[in-house]
């Protein structure tokens, strides 16, 4: 796992000529609320880290912080940090790039960044759906084909009458 400064996690964008997924023009999007019962985020954090990156590299950009002060756990954020060796403060180094194998730490970084009530992107290598999750606790799924959402719809209970896209 490597952590990146937001001009390396633009780079790693550049690098594979993508940009953030909401910034694509006329992209396929399924929205889901956060699950009402807090144990439940795991859950949610680990399919995405597990079905949605196919064992590829993932960079996990926190983009949102501060918003509700009241609900980060910064010490528990931080032990985490540090448990890989960066002591270098959020803001400095918002991107954390998962490889392959490391789907349990992208789950981990994941879940206790939904709880604090944090918003970034999920951007897989792969590039076939790709995240969104924000401070307002929902989460909005990308992808470039709408096939590619099926799995997503499949999982979060998403039909066509209760379909939810992302506003403009």
């Amino acid at each position: 796992m490597r952590f990146y400064t937001k001009e390396e996690c633009e780079e790693w964008l550049r690098g594979r000529e993508r940009a953030k997924p909401d910034a694509v023009p006329e992209p396929q999007v399924e929205r889901t609320g956060y699950p009402t019962e807090p144990h439940r985020m795991f859950v949610v954090a680990h399919w995405i880290a597990s079905f949605l990156t196919y064992r590829m590299p993932t960079l996990l950009w926190i983009t949102e912080w501060s918003i509700w002060p009241s609900s980060e756990n910064w010490h528990l954020y931080y032990k985490l940090r540090h448990s890989y060796a960066d002591m270098r403060l959020l803001h400095e180094a918002p991107g954390h790039l998962f490889l392959a194998h490391e789907s349990e730490d992208l789950t981990s970084f994941l879940q206790v960044a939904m709880l604090n009530g944090w918003g970034g992107y999920v951007l897989t290598r792969a590039d076939y759906v790709n995240v969104f999750f924000s401070h307002d606790e929902y989460i909005d799924f990308f992808a470039k084909l709408d096939k590619n959402l099926l799995e997503v719809r499949k999982e979060f209970g998403i039909s066509k009458s209760d379909r939810s896209h992302a506003p403009d």
